[in-house]
């Protein structure tokens, strides 16, 4: 697959997409890395473990957060991209849904474009992307977590972004897919997607699992946010042999070596 400069072979294993939240109140990481010293340690720390790609986010999407400003946004993820693209040689990913921060800090380097909303928030966003041949991350979203048929409305739900963003003139071969762990699904709703991820296969896109230290791991072992990484394991190997392709983690070094090793079963 073919990001930005970067030719990231999903065919032949699986990538990690390591997480920067430069958020003061990310549930996991919130405040660790809202400067500029600490993002470029935790980047290098990163890439040195096994990542092909940085994931920069500016706001906080964590159960009932509060929403900032767009020029606030731009003001944490701009100046963070352009340091890791002046000083790292390494795919970068934007983790937003709004098309003016996007367009701020596209110059800066943004290689995906990484939406929790499948471009139904703003469809600007799916525009911009086509036009700069921008890799999307369509994540499965939806206002209420009300469904029909569970995982027959999470499919048709991202079949809909997938046309948003193939009518807006994204390539094919620039859309990644995301169950949404952690949105618009309660706990067993979180736990049947990641169960039932196979059934995403019919799409035909490659699929990013994004589970890392999220509340169905803290809800299912009684554990709080910073003692997570066993079960975000276990549900990333998990995910390994039901198609993901790309992990989503705050911990690179160890997923990696468990991701690896789901691998050589299959």
């Amino acid at each position: 697959m073919i990001i930005g400069k970067y030719n990231i072979d999903i065919d032949s294993q699986c990538h990690i997409m390591g997480i920067l939240n430069v958020t003061p109140d990310s549930f996991s990481d919130g405040g660790k890395y809202n400067n500029l010293d600490a993002a470029r340690f935790q980047v290098e720390k990163m890439i040195s473990e096994g990542a092909t790609i940085i994931d920069v986010g500016g706001e906080s999407t964590r159960p009932g957060y509060t929403m900032i400003s767009d020029e606030e946004e731009i003001e944490r993820v701009c100046p963070v991209i352009r340091m890791i693209k002046e000083e790292f040689d390494i795919c970068v990913s934007l983790d937003t849904y709004k098309s003016r921060v996007l367009e701020a800090a596209y110059p800066e380097g943004v290689d995906i474009i990484n939406d929790i909303w499948g471009f139904k928030k703003d469809r600007d966003l799916a525009s911009f992307a086509a036009k700069n041949n921008l890799t999307c991350v369509l994540m499965h979203n939806r206002d209420k977590a009300e469904y029909n048929d569970f995982m027959s409305d999470v499919i048709d739900d991202l079949k809909e972004s997938i046309d948003i963003a193939l009518n807006a003139g994204v390539s094919p071969d620039k859309i990644i897919i995301d169950p949404g762990v952690g949105f618009a699904k309660d706990y067993e709703q979180n736990l049947e997607v990641i169960r039932s991820l196979d059934r995403l296969q019919i799409l035909d896109y490659p699929i990013l699992l994004a589970v890392s230290n999220k509340s169905v791991v803290g809800n299912t072992l009684d554990l709080p946010a910073n003692q997570r990484l066993e079960g975000t394991i276990a549900i990333n190997v998990a995910g390994v042999l039901k198609g993901a392709r790309i992990f989503r983690v705050h911990d690179v070094r160890p997923n990696i070596l468990a991701i690896r090793m789901a691998e050589a079963l299959l």
